[in-house]
């Protein structure tokens, strides 16, 4: 009979033991569906999901537009400052993409602006989260064979060098500026000392600064989503006496003008390049004594990935 009640005692007792086992291994179980290893991991998901901008932040989509500074006339490689910023942009870990340059030698704010009106370059910007623009050069320094009145030496160029070299010598604007004739295409007149003053080189500025912010408008409505960098002016023939003042004066009320245009636009950005070439123009210009030669259009492309990053 003691046997008999020692035996039922053991079953209980192991029957209790069982249902703990099974009680303490279902918490076990629950805490960790509840609660996994990989918790920290897992609640991330949903912050990157529901943060698309910052999981993007490093794959660059880049649309040049613009002038021949655009374009990267005077860059022997031929890389001017857009392939140069796409190298730089992706060594530092990102991915960047080129999908296409279309800066156009010569081409003012009026030939921009129908520019935006095709359906291609439309196209092209609304693939684009990141836009490079660089324009104004023309519009400031068209109508003057500006190279014509000295150089740094002292001596004077030719008319037809300064048609063939000088990005702002395009003629004046007639009839559709779709029609408008690019760089070198006709010989200029030459300007005297005397026409070089502030007064004449800011001549097209109102319309000129009035047509740019119209630009960085319609460039905002085609896609609200870019980020939008335009490059500023800086003073080409600030080595030439009778050019210093006046390029300076000229070319700083385009920059401050074009300041106040971005400064509406919380996309926008005006990335400045008159601190990069003043006092440096021997070491930054091309041969026309215009354009960025390798080493300007390098210093440019690092200031536009401060810019970026």
């Amino acid at each position: 009979m003691n046997d008999s009640k020692w035996t039922w005692r053991a079953v209980s007792l192991a029957s209790i033991l069982a249902t703990l086992l099974l009680i303490t291994g279902f918490v076990y179980a629950a805490g960790d569906i509840l609660n996994p290893k990989g918790e920290q991991f897992l609640s991330s998901l949903p912050q990157e999901t529901t943060a698309p901008d910052a999981a993007a932040s490093d794959e660059f989509r880049i649309l040049a537009l613009g002038d021949s500074l655009a374009k990267g006339t005077g860059d022997n490689s031929g890389e001017g400052f857009v392939q140069r910023t796409l190298k730089s942009l992706a060594e530092h870990g990102g991915k960047a993409e080129l999908m296409g340059n279309m800066g156009i030698n010569g081409l003012t704010t009026a030939a921009l602006q129908s520019k935006l009106k095709e359906e291609g370059v439309q196209y092209a910007l609304r693939q684009a989260n990141l836009i490079l623009i660089s324009i104004g050069g023309n519009d400031l320094f068209r109508g003057s064979n500006i190279l014509g009145t000295g150089s740094s030496s002292g001596q004077t160029a030719s008319s037809a060098d300064a048609a063939q070299h000088t990005d702002g010598a395009a003629t004046p604007e007639t009839g559709d500026p779709a029609d408008q004739k690019v760089e070198g295409s006709t010989s200029v007149p030459t300007a005297s000392a005397d026409d070089l003053s502030p007064e004449s080189l800011l001549a097209a500025l109102p319309q000129a600064s009035e047509r740019l912010g119209q630009i960085l408008k319609t460039i905002s409505e085609i896609n609200p989503q870019a980020r939008i960098f335009y490059v500023g002016l800086y003073n080409p023939f600030g080595d030439i006496p009778d050019l210093l003042v006046p390029g300076n004066q000229a070319v700083t009320a385009w920059n401050n003008a074009a300041m106040d245009i971005i400064n509406t636009h919380s996309n926008m950005t005006l990335v400045p390049t008159f601190d990069l070439f003043n006092g440096h123009l021997d070491k930054y210009l091309s041969s026309d004594h215009f354009h960025p030669n390798g080493e300007g259009y390098q210093r440019m492309s690092e200031r536009i990935v401060q810019a970026v990053r």
